[in-house]
């Protein structure tokens, strides 16, 4: 891979398009595969010529009975369902968007996403049937309810077909950013950026018609939507798609249903590994594990390449897909700590605050431009800068052999004394010491040095004395410069993320700044650690 590989070619002309084709070529093979993590261990299927009938049956509904004309927007809240890829099919015949509610959010914050994108309708499952009937209370006037199971009655007896008004660049997609700092965000997302993230996804995953992949993160975001859910539909494979995730349902799957791939993310890494039935869980099924995250925890990475299977990390944002930037299976053990290459046709600058690209090995901020990456947020702010470029706010380094690391976010970047300290340097090394099971760094004011870094560490088993840091210091002496060390330790229980496992981290400074340290950790702040 590299930043001038071209765009591998796009699966279809539109969304309708392909699922026509995928209809027509894989009708009788099984698309989606879905159930009820927590209620039932049976599974739900679809072949592809099913999903076709029921995204049409849907479209027809929506337009005929709701009203959904282009540029309508329909909100989903719901756990993982078959359902929630349908619609999304179904109103890109319409011309119309999906808007995917995080039903982690609480009533207020669905709220404002709502009131901002204003949807005509809120489609929901039954597990999120009260939580949406309060939503629709709250908001004057607000969006019509459609309980999923509607659809049903109306395919039953449908017989009208809907006209078809999308297109390649018919917005489709409607993804709030995760608020880690300030209000979400709408990227609005066309079919001709799906697309374009579905042949780059698949041609860097290998993936093919044969491929069984499992599903458990959630579809509200373009990580579990997007980095291998659709790129697995566009090349007809079978997904397997869970409600939602847990540890011991999902060892079981991948032992007993053989998926080839499946995607994760930091915690649920950790969740896996460190389950029960680990040490016998059967992964011989799985050629390779992706994980979406600019920086993955070392322990259990080790834990499954030790079981013979790569961990390969993809680098994205709500904005760029997300594939932008991978890390694939051969380079995965070498390269542990990195998120590899840009994937193919996807452009990456390392830029300097001079907007100057930056020498290798030196750090700049990640510069995306690509066919898969947004134009503008809702509704016409632009996302892009005047040469095509969105700017990530991650600042990331360049080897020699063009594979990146990404160092932390720009607002992140600590001054210290004079000198840059960037956070995920910091925290790549200490996640590598057996006594870390997770740790952010984050920048604190200082009297003396202006800024100083903060280790915020979980660790995998409680000190049995004070002085756990004393270890912790040994571990970076000779591995970082003494200027880069952490000046204050604090230990707690967990880090605040978000579904795909970044941490938050002004919802951490926030925290910190207003418990105290002394009030969070038995140890609280230490001495002040030599330059």
């Amino acid at each position: 891979m590299s930043p001038t590989a071209p765009l591998p070619a796009l699966p279809a002309p539109w969304l309708g398009a392909l699922l026509d084709q995928l209809a027509a070529r894989r009708g009788d093979a099984l698309a989606l595969s879905w159930r009820d993590t927590q209620a039932s261990p049976v599974w739900s299927a679809l072949t592809y010529a099913a999903l076709a009938q029921r995204a049409d049956a849907m479209a027809a509904c929506l337009h005929h009975q709701h009203g959904v004309r282009p540029g309508d927007r329909v909100a989903w809240l719901g756990l993982n369902h078959p359902a929630q890829i349908a619609l999304l099919f179904a109103l890109a015949r319409l011309g119309a968007l999906l808007v995917p509610l995080n039903h982690r959010l609480s009533p207020a914050e669905w709220q404002d996403v709502l009131q901002d994108c204003q949807p005509t309708l809120l489609v929901h499952d039954a597990n999120l049937g009260a939580a949406a009937r309060d939503l629709s209370q709250r908001l004057h006037p607000g969006p019509a309810l459609l309980p999923v199971e509607a659809f049903d009655t109306f395919e039953q007896a449908a017989t009208s077909t809907q006209p078809e008004a999308g297109g390649l660049d018919s917005p489709a997609l409607l993804v709030y950013t995760s608020g880690t700092t300030g209000r979400p965000k709408g990227a609005v997302h066309t079919q001709r950026n799906l697309l374009a993230n579905m042949a780059i996804a698949a041609q860097v995953q290998a993936l093919g018609a044969s491929d069984t992949v499992l599903t458990v993160l959630p579809l509200f975001h373009v990580g579990g939507l997007c980095i291998q859910t659709l790129p697995a539909l566009s090349v007809g494979a079978h997904v397997l798609l869970m409600s939602r995730f847990d540890a011991a349902a999902t060892l079981a799957c991948i032992g007993d249903d053989r998926p080839t791939l499946t995607l994760q993310v930091p915690a649920t890494l950790q969740a896996l590994t460190a389950h029960a039935g680990w040490p016998g869980a059967d992964l011989s099924s799985l050629r390779a594990v992706w994980a979406g995250s600019s920086v993955l925890p070392s322990a259990p990475l080790k834990a499954f390449m030790d079981r013979g299977v790569p961990v390969c990390n993809v680098y994205g944002s709500t904005e760029t897909g997300p594939f932008s930037i991978a890390l694939p299976p051969p380079h995965a053990a070498s390269h542990i700590g990195s998120c590899g290459w840009a994937a193919p046709g996807v452009e990456v600058q390392l830029l300097d605050t001079n907007g100057q690209a930056v020498a290798t090995g030196q750090v700049g901020e990640v510069c995306v431009r690509a066919d898969n990456v947004v134009h503008h947020y809702w509704p016409d702010h632009p996302a892009r800068d005047a040469e095509g470029f969105f700017h990530t706010g991650d600042l990331a380094q360049q080897a020699s052999d063009g594979s990146h690391t990404v160092v932390g976010r720009a607002k992140d970047m600590i001054i210290s004394g004079g000198e840059n300290i960037y956070p995920a340097e910091i925290e790549n090394l200490l996640v590598q010491h057996p006594a870390v099971a997770d740790c952010a760094v984050i920048g604190q004011p200082d009297p003396r040095w202006g800024e100083v870094a903060v280790a915020v560490v979980v660790l995998r088993e409680p000190p049995h004395m004070d002085g756990w840091e004393a270890p912790l210091l040994t571990w970076l002496d000779g591995r970082l410069a003494r200027y880069k060390w952490p000046r204050r330790w604090v230990r707690v229980d967990s880090l605040p993320r978000t579904a795909l496992g970044k941490v938050q981290k002004a919802a951490l400074k926030t925290w910190l700044e207003g418990e105290g340290f002394d009030r969070l950790s038995p140890s609280g702040v230490i001495g002040d650690t030599s330059r």
